[in-house]
């Protein structure tokens, strides 16, 4: 593929080192590249993406300075703090000493950047080039952000176990447990964090992978507080559907035990790239299925289970009390299963990328959120769209049982589904000529207006 475009205006995209924000990035690459852009994609060592997945890209790795320590211990949020602290001068070494050299006949248009790559601002700011800014998740997250940062500010984290069911001031139907925080660190750097990508500074306009038809008034808040363009031009995955960016190796396998299984009878079962469970927690997880008698696609991820390696402290029995009602794998091409006729269900950790992947496929979900964005996003599955049920509590196998059943088979779980159905038609509308399509257009328009 010809990585030169006509226009000879040349984007420099920075995407933070995880599946959910890698993804997202190289999909508006891809969109941007099919509108005449160059692309260039300026990447960490750690979790790098694979050139040769998109051979329509230049690829620029710069040292993250990370330790194998740091990696090894999956704490996100220090991670990204050392990504920020290690890689300006190497990027703008990146920018200056390789990128102008081997695009010398593309000045650098604009930098685009995710969020939680803020460092890309100052560098940009320091060479004078354009920056947009990149937010890979919702904007009703956002608003929670905010929200949870003014409570920390005022010294009201943690939030006492008396209060964790009661309504967010003018958040309604977030719960003080709703807001998006991440447990695996202090509130106190969280804050710090989510302080740093929520600054716009000089950007010139912020992307957002979201759409009016899900979240209109959360944008329109948003906008009136903002002194700079938002564009609204989610899903990216629908987007650019070309190119596969996955960060873990697809067993489409799975696919063809999908074909065997009856029209929305499947639930498929995948808690992210990024959670972990206990050995009691997969137990319960594995009889509840077990004990629905609904066909599940299960994704275990290796590593997911503390303790294990991949499934070897499954309970004793269970393979062989599902026998070919199962089909077990470590990765999903959860597009393509998404969109299978067999699936009926989704019981997902409720990730942005995964929420809409499922919203526009119209399948309902079964919502168990572990942290962050994930627990806002499930609070709106379930109590604003209506398209699927949280499971809050311990996992228990007669609950999952019960709660599988009536997403599944219920008249509950149908009403979910129709509601499922009618969101993606929405989201169909909105690409073919509505807000998403306008947007994108008047993002190409921004863009080459630099």
């Amino acid at each position: 593929m010809e990585k030169k475009a006509q226009s000879g205006q040349l984007l420099v995209l920075v995407p933070c080192p995880y599946q959910g924000t890698i993804n997202p990035m190289l999909k508006l690459g891809t969109f941007l590249h099919s509108k005449g852009f160059s692309i260039s994609i300026v990447h960490t060592h750690f979790n790098s993406p694979n050139p040769s997945n998109h051979p329509e890209f230049t690829f620029f790795p710069i040292p993250d300075g990370l330790t194998a320590d740091q990696i090894s211990s999956g704490n996100v949020l220090a991670i990204v703090f050392a990504i920020n602290a290690n890689c300006k001068a190497s990027f703008k070494q990146c920018l200056t000493d390789r990128v102008m050299e081997q695009e010398s006949q593309n000045k650098i248009t604009c930098i685009i950047y995710d969020e939680f790559m803020y460092f890309s601002e100052s560098v940009a700011n320091d060479l004078n080039i354009p920056r947009i800014l990149l937010r890979t998740q919702s904007a009703t997250n956002f608003i929670a952000r905010n929200a949870l940062i003014r409570l920390h500010l005022k010294g009201c984290t943690p939030f006492p176990d008396s209060t964790l069911l009661n309504s967010v001031p003018e958040l309604h139907p977030l719960r003080f447990k709703d807001l998006p925080i991440y447990i695996f660190d202090t509130v106190e750097n969280y804050s710090k964090l989510l302080t740093n990508a929520n600054n716009v500074r000089t950007s010139s306009a912020i992307i957002w992978n979201t759409l009016d038809c899900l979240e209109q008034s959360s944008l329109a808040q948003i906008q009136q507080q903002c002194q700079v363009p938002i564009f609204s031009i989610g899903p990216l995955h629908k987007v650019s559907t070309a190119a596969n960016s996955s960060l873990l190796e697809e067993d489409t396998s799975c696919v063809a035990w999908l074909d065997k299984q009856s029209h929305n009878s499947v639930i498929y079962v995948s808690l992210g790239s990024l959670a972990s469970i206990s050995e009691k927690e997969l137990a319960e997880m594995a009889w509840g299925l077990t004990k629905s008698r609904q066909p599940f696609l299960w994704v275990i991820r290796p590593g997911s289970i503390c303790g294990s390696h991949w499934i070897e402290l499954l309970p004793q029995g269970f393979l062989e009390a599902v026998g070919e009602r199962s089909c077990i794998v470590k990765w999903a091409p959860q597009m393509e299963v998404l969109a299978h006729g067999a699936v009926g269900g989704f019981w997902s950790h409720c990730g942005w990328n995964s929420t809409l992947e499922s919203i526009s496929e119209g399948v309902p979900m079964l919502c168990r959120p572990c942290f962050t964005d994930q627990k806002v996003n499930a609070r709106y599955v379930s109590e604003v769209w209506k398209i699927g049920i949280q499971l809050e509590n311990e996992l228990e196998r007669g609950v999952i049982e019960r709660t599988v059943k009536k997403l599944m088979v219920d008249e509950d779980g149908k009403g979910m589904r129709v509601r499922a159905k009618e969101l993606k038609e929405k989201i169909e509308v909105s690409m073919k000529g509505g807000s998403t399509y306008h947007s994108l257009n008047e993002l190409v328009e921004f863009i080459r207006s630099f």
